[in-house]
């Protein structure tokens, strides 16, 4: 249920929703049933036996099938996947843990063989192995679309140089959602995954990212959020931004405003929980001021403001990188101390 958007400050906007307690359901048998709770005085039965004939009538093909899985609220899982998972007769999983909740809750009885960024060279020979004998394997990762920032190359490029056949299973993916109702342009999109951990290397993939125009879906730890943000809204300028969090869980969160807004909010605030995806609207479409006016902007700046600050207001304004305006105020203060 969506719950009224609460004004967190001038230019931003959160907006909570509610998602269906899963609690809920935890208590429905891990077997699709043979009747459902009706919604109505009629509907139940119907409905159930319409989903039991789609699963039975799903074919699984022997190879190894992509299989995405919810990214929090279980009922987003779709109806071949769990066709699918059923059928296999091994899951590549990358946390059995996760998995195994996900095993008990629809009765699957495949082995879980775990399969992660650290023990892919060794696993993926044996999951092989099996393809090659004529079984079907599913890849899930712990949330969404597995090889999204999860892992999983190695052994869909193992398969496919061994001739085996690799089938999709789409569904949940965090980047779509959260792109989906950003509000943000859809027609061209970047997505960024993680962006490095180190400052400089962080700022270093901000700084290429700029010029791309189009929208940008990163991913980002809680703890890195308020950092991330401050970056964002100095390197990328002042755009438009949402950071979804918790996409599809009971304490789904949207929080929309300005970069800078964001960053702000954030900053002051305790590190928020849970999983963060940030999309960040494309470059707005200015006239680039030739270097005489860019120079003028800044003289003027710097009668009143210091050269970090000149060089924020004149980047706010024209939508040019800060870091270049700052040395180019630095110069010109330079040149005009030495007259």
């Amino acid at each position: 249920m969506r719950q009224p958007t609460t004004r967190a400050g001038s230019n931003t906007d959160t907006e909570r929703h509610g998602a269906e307690n899963e609690a809920d359901l935890r208590k429905t048998p891990g077997d699709l049933p043979n009747k459902v709770t009706p919604t109505g005085p009629t509907r139940g039965e119907p409905i159930a036996e319409m989903l039991v004939s789609k699963l039975s009538a799903t074919h699984i093909d022997p190879g190894l099938h992509i299989v995405a899985t919810p990214i929090g609220n279980l009922s987003d899982i779709t109806l071949r996947a769990i066709a699918v998972l059923c059928a296999a007769d091994a899951i590549a999983c990358e946390d059995t843990r996760v998995t195994g909740k996900l095993k008990s809750e629809f009765g699957l009885t495949a082995q879980l063989i775990p399969y992660h960024e650290h023990n892919a060279e060794r696993a993926t020979p044996a999951l092989i192995e099996r393809l090659n004998s004529g079984e079907i394997v599913a890849l899930v990762s712990d949330a969404g679309t597995p090889l999204v920032s999860d892992p999983g190359y190695r052994l869909v490029n193992a398969a496919l140089d061994s001739g085996i056949k690799v089938i999709p299973v789409p569904g949940a993916s965090a980047p779509l959602a959260a792109l989906s109702v950003s509000g943000l342009p859809t027609d061209r999109f970047i997505f960024e995954g993680f962006l490095p951990t180190k400052t400089a290397a962080r700022r270093k993939a901000l700084e290429q990212a700029s010029s791309v125009k189009a929208t940008l879906v990163f991913f980002e730890s809680p703890k890195r959020l308020a950092k991330s943000l401050a970056d964002m809204a100095e390197i990328l300028g002042n755009r438009d931004a949402v950071i979804a969090r918790e996409i599809t869980k009971r304490f789904e969160e949207m929080t929309r405003g300005p970069l800078s807004d964001l960053a702000m909010q954030i900053g002051n605030a305790t590190p928020p929980k849970g999983e963060v995806t940030i999309v960040v609207g494309p470059p707005g479409k200015v006239d680039t001021p030739s270097d005489d006016e860019i120079n003028g902007l800044l003289k003027d700046a710097l009668t009143h403001l210091s050269v970090k600050d000149a060089a924020s207001a004149v980047a706010e304004s024209t939508g040019l990188k800060r870091r270049a305006l700052y040395q180019r105020a630095l110069k010109l203060q330079s040149d005009a101390g030495a007259r």
